[in-house]
């Protein structure tokens, strides 16, 4: 474990702020070109990491402006070794620029640091297949020996913690969490789900936190949810329980189309960002443990701005 780890203020109760919709930003406002939506390649341009700035830097000053820390996410989400192969990346390679990213990201922490807004350094690791559907379903031991080598480039470096994202069913996320364990890393799952609140193989919500909690003895610092709009999943949050204890963070879309429709679609729905601020503040009124604010796919600064606006409690100077 690296000496120079952060604490994580989130785990104290205080609310941060992350970014939005990397992605889709990128594809669809900036034109980019984006093969497999693999933000990892843009280490190896200089016009690439000068983009990343400029989109991390937005988001940041936001948490700034509110006197909040930011949980600052490598962009890894691609960066698994099938997804890597598609790209012509070995393995060598791959771990090469899993690092590249986090050194990236320490830069950028100490410029823009502060008192009020400590940055706490995120790996992401994404699902090994596509992120809507669980298209090839591995077991917990597949799982943890598939995903421990990015977990293993995280734990050499400066990263903070890491996050399994866009999990879609409990057998990936148990393996992922037993591997940043053996790593000694704080790890932190989010699920997503479909629009009746269930992840994409039928499991609920609820059934698949107390899985991955039940087969690592409760490893996950905390659950998140992603990748579905709050309307997809406000009704399951109606079965009251101590599982919602385990959900600290939300990173919902801004479309409430579901996978299907957001997967055919050739334009962006970035849909209101006020009202997504709004229902946001609404989740929060259940998910009393959720401190950890952004966005996924189709959401940018606009909503990450409206979001603060409506649950964060004031504005403060940096």
């Amino acid at each position: 474990m690296s000496k120079y780890r952060h604490d994580l203020p989130q785990l104290s109760g205080n609310r941060l702020l992350t970014d939005g919709g990397l992605e889709t930003t990128l594809v669809f406002h900036d034109a980019m070109e984006l093969p497999y939506f693999a933000a990892f390649t843009l280490m190896e341009e200089e016009s690439g990491r000068d983009r990343l700035k400029r989109y991390f830097t937005r988001y940041i000053e936001v948490a700034r402006q509110h006197g909040v820390g930011f949980v600052l996410d490598t962009p890894t989400w691609r960066a698994n070794p099938d997804w890597a192969a598609k790209l012509g990346y070995d393995a060598d390679r791959l771990a090469e620029l899993n690092r590249r990213c986090v050194a990236f990201l320490v830069a950028l922490r100490w410029q823009l640091e502060s008192g009020r807004t400590p940055i706490v350094i995120n790996g992401v690791i994404g699902p090994r297949g596509d992120g809507y559907q669980p298209d090839r379903l591995m077991s917990a031991i597949e799982a943890e020996a598939y995903h421990a080598a990015q977990v293993k480039c995280f734990a050499g470096t400066e990263t903070d913690m890491i996050s399994a994202i866009t999990m879609n069913y409990a057998e990936e996320a148990i393996g992922i969490a037993r591997a940043a364990g053996k790593a000694g890393m704080p790890i932190v799952i989010s699920f997503t789900v479909e629009t009746d609140g269930r992840l994409p193989t039928g499991q609920t919500l609820r059934d698949a936190i107390a899985m991955v909690d039940r087969e690592t003895g409760k490893a996950p610092a905390y659950y998140m949810i992603n990748c579905a709009h709050p309307t997809h999943f406000e009704g399951v949050l109606a079965e009251k329980g101590d599982w919602l204890g385990r959900i600290r963070g939300l990173r919902a879309n801004a479309s409430a189309l579901s996978h299907a429709e957001l997967d055919a679609a050739t334009a962006l729905d970035d849909g209101n960002p006020q009202e997504l601020g709004g229902q946001y503040r609404n989740l929060l009124r259940i998910l009393d443990k959720a401190v950890v604010l952004g966005g996924c796919c189709g959401t940018d600064h606009r909503h990450i701005e409206q979001i603060a606006g409506h649950c964060l409690a004031e504005t403060v100077a940096a």
